[in-house]
């Protein structure tokens, strides 16, 4: 009897170790549908998930299961890549077009896949008819799991911005303009997380527009993620008086430098750790401003946010922390993509403040 009970509880713990050791589920449910916005001042249709412009965000950790389910009643096929992030068995869920058939208008399809053994910041789009120029994005969060050490110490907080360039136009004139064989040519702005520019000249930003404010507590530590979602565009990312230590690109912990400014080709995601150390005397600008133009016609296409801290005494006000100054010479723009380097061996260490 005593061997048929120690034999039952052996059989439960093994039973219990299968179910704890399963991965877990995240499901979703979203409804994609058009909105109207106007983030420049012109009214149009953009592409929202549950309303939301840009679309919500996916936090989950290494090895979970994605379970997205996505009515689609817009008007015209829509299909969604999960960029960068690796699927578990086959491509049949990656969201190309060839691998994956789009969502008929009127329909949904469930995306259902595994982040298998994957860390970082990434970011989903619409991948067919030019929709991207449309909104439909969202930032994708895969958080290493508790028994993995990270490179660098536990933020005070997590922060995604989108930055991208915007024209005043339906994506469907877009298209129409492209298949035409013309040049979209220059953007009417800049966005950040979907809003128009604070309006820190009125000769540059004549009308005051909603735009994005990111709130932070002095001496805290937070972790920015900044994704370019734009469709043309290479911008540059600074943060007034602030020092940026670059710990992560798409998925790859980077050795940890500062920056003052970065370059943000389309389609790249960075991470940043960012400490409060200012005195707060007054906000400070969040700038994406256009690389390799000319910067005195192109001024008025900036992308301008605000961070405020909690102490913060005023407004930010005053002229725009410089870009680089190198519209003919693209080496240093290159020379900062090399010196990105993957970490391959690491510890976890607290942050390191410089």
């Amino acid at each position: 009897m005593a061997s048929k009970v120690l034999l039952g509880l052996v059989w439960a713990s093994a039973l219990a170790a299968v179910a704890f050791a399963a991965d877990p589920f995240a499901n979703f449910d979203w409804n994609v549908s058009y909105i109207h916005v106007s983030p420049l001042g012109v009214k149009q249709r953009v592409i929202a998930i549950n309303g939301q412009f840009p679309g919500p965000i996916v936090n989950v950790t290494t090895n979970w299961n994605l379970v997205v389910n996505v009515q689609n009643n817009l008007d015209e096929p829509f299909l969604l890549t999960w960029d960068g992030v690796q699927h578990r068995k086959n491509s049949w869920q990656d969201g190309v077009l060839g691998t994956t058939c789009p969502i008929p208008a009127g329909w949904n399809w469930t995306y259902q896949f595994q982040v298998k053994d994957q860390i970082g910041s990434f970011y989903y789009f619409p991948s067919l008819n030019f929709q991207r120029a449309a909104g439909g994005y969202g930032g994708i969060i895969i958080n290493n799991r508790p028994v993995i050490s990270v490179p660098f110490g536990t933020p005070d907080g997590d922060i995604t911005i989108f930055i991208g360039d915007w024209y005043n136009h339906n994506h469907t004139d877009l298209r129409k303009k492209l298949d035409g064989g013309q040049e979209l040519g220059m953007p009417d702005g800049v966005l950040i997380n979907g809003k128009g520019p604070y309006q820190y000249n009125t000769t540059l930003v004549p009308h005051a527009y909603d735009y994005e404010t990111i709130n932070v507590n002095p001496g805290k530590t937070y972790r920015i993620r900044v994704h370019n979602v734009g469709v043309s565009t290479s911008l540059n990312f600074r943060i007034q008086n602030h020092n940026m230590l670059l710990v992560e690109t798409e998925g790859t912990y980077t050795v940890q430098q500062n920056y003052t400014n970065l370059d943000i080709h389309v389609g790249q995601s960075y991470s940043f750790l960012v400490t409060m150390d200012q005195n707060a005397s007054s906000d400070y600008y969040i700038v994406a401003s256009p690389r390799f133009v000319n910067e005195s016609i192109w001024a008025r296409v900036t992308g301008v946010a605000v961070l405020h801290y909690s102490n913060s005494k005023g407004k930010a006000s005053g002229p725009l922390p410089n870009p680089p100054n190198d519209e003919y010479d693209k080496s240093f723009s290159m020379n900062q993509a090399k010196n990105i380097r993957s970490v391959l061996v690491f510890h976890s260490a607290p942050f390191c403040r410089m």
